[in-house]
């Protein structure tokens, strides 16, 4: 059953069916990588999407510097080789291929244990006609380490192929256990090119205009928050994501800055872009409690409200009234109070006039009751929390 489209005015938008679950919410995405595939699994199951890359991958400048680490690895192979990431290793392979390096690395690289931290890498390492000794299950480098350790590498040459930033901790770790680490930087993370986008993204978030923000890679998580404190957001970012506003990673990696940050996070069991859609598709409506209102079921979601099962489009002004009469439902909520949430701009009958257009929005005056002299309430019926 899909969303059905009304056309006559003041109706809903449609129903809420299982094949559209995120319908009526808003998601941001900050991806850099595979943002189109992501974006289209999104808008598939019915949400809204703001996308904006919270870094940009790009080449390692000093190409010298991976030249130097390649030829050094093909005149003394190394005795492990570390694959940390698919695009990683593919593009150390193709790099090496513009300097004539390819089959003379490939070859160093057949001598060595070949370890890959998880199924891209590992795609990447077969692709390449090599075969890894060992993938851990969890995607986790400090599983590889204790891999490593546990089996003793005191005294062997192990190349790590960096992932966009130094890993001091895992080559660390290495080290201590008296292993001779090469580090190969094969690519870096940097600031997106247009950092406009992201700039209107943190203000969109920080203002609650996001029901759920999206994570692939740490390094996204970390450049948001970076961000975020560059242009003065980070405290009103964060608030926000400790509040309504749900923070979804691809995987417990990937939720390492935004926990370090205070930050709730879930992710699915599987570390997949598809297995993230399917995660926020079952959290995200559960997180919208139901209220049983003037004998109508309602569920407010990000930038509608569910009805009755059907979808009502409800605009920003209103749309934070309601939330705030939600807040505590059922009690009045005065008009000072209203007044506070629609901004510090709102003056004038801005109240009187965010409660008739969401009285409008919802199809039914009944729903939010005038309180003479005191304000406002959800006229919530006898036990209508649903939580």
């Amino acid at each position: 059953m899909r969303v059905v489209e009304q056309r006559r005015a003041g109706e809903g938008v449609g129903s809420v069916s299982a094949e559209q679950p995120l319908a009526g919410f808003t998601v941001a995405v900050t991806a850099a990588r595979r943002v189109e595939e992501l974006t289209a699994l999104l808008r598939r199951r019915g949400a809204q999407v703001v996308a904006a890359p919270a870094l940009r991958i790009v080449p390692l400048s000093d190409d010298t510097r991976l030249s130097r680490v390649s030829r050094e690895l093909v005149a003394e192979p190394a005795d492990v080789v570390v694959a940390t990431t698919g695009i990683g290793f593919r593009g150390w392979v193709e790099a090496c291929e513009t300097w004539g390096l390819a089959d003379a690395l490939l070859g160093s690289l057949r001598s060595a244990r070949v370890l890959a931290r998880g199924p891209k890498a590992k795609g990447a390492v077969r692709a390449a006609g090599l075969v890894e000794e060992w993938s851990p299950p969890s995607e986790s480098s400090a599983e590889v380490v204790e891999y490593l350790v546990e089996r003793g590498v005191a005294g062997l040459r192990v190349a790590v192929q960096l992932h966009g930033e130094p890993q001091p901790d895992f080559c660390a770790a290495l080290r201590r256990a008296g292993a001779q680490v090469v580090e190969v930087p094969v690519y870096r993370w940097t600031v997106p090119e247009n950092v406009a986008v992201l700039d209107r993204l943190i203000e969109t978030v920080a203002g609650g205009g996001v029901d759920a923000v999206t994570f692939t890679s740490a390094p996204a998580a970390a450049g948001l928050l970076e961000r975020a404190r560059v242009v003065g957001q980070e405290q009103r970012l964060v608030a926000a994501l400790r509040a309504d506003t749900a923070a979804v990673c691809v995987g417990p990696v990937s939720a390492g800055p935004l926990r370090q940050a205070g930050v709730p996070v879930g992710w699915p069991a599987r570390a997949r872009i598809g297995a993230l859609v399917k995660y926020l598709c079952e959290v995200l409506p559960q997180s919208r409690p139901e209220l049983c209102v003037a004998g109508r079921r309602l569920r407010i979601l990000g930038r509608a409200v569910c009805v009755d099962g059907r979808l009502r489009p409800v605009s920003p002004a209103p749309m934070r009234v309601l939330r705030e009469l939600a807040r505590r439902p059922g009690r009045v909520v005065d008009r000072g109070g209203l007044l506070r949430c629609l901004g510090e701009d709102a003056e004038g009958h801005a109240v009187e006039t965010a409660v008739a257009r969401l009285r409008s929005a919802l199809g039914d005056p009944r729903i939010v009751q005038t309180v003479v002299k005191r304000g406002y309430r959800l006229a919530v019926d006898p036990g209508g929390w649903r939580g």
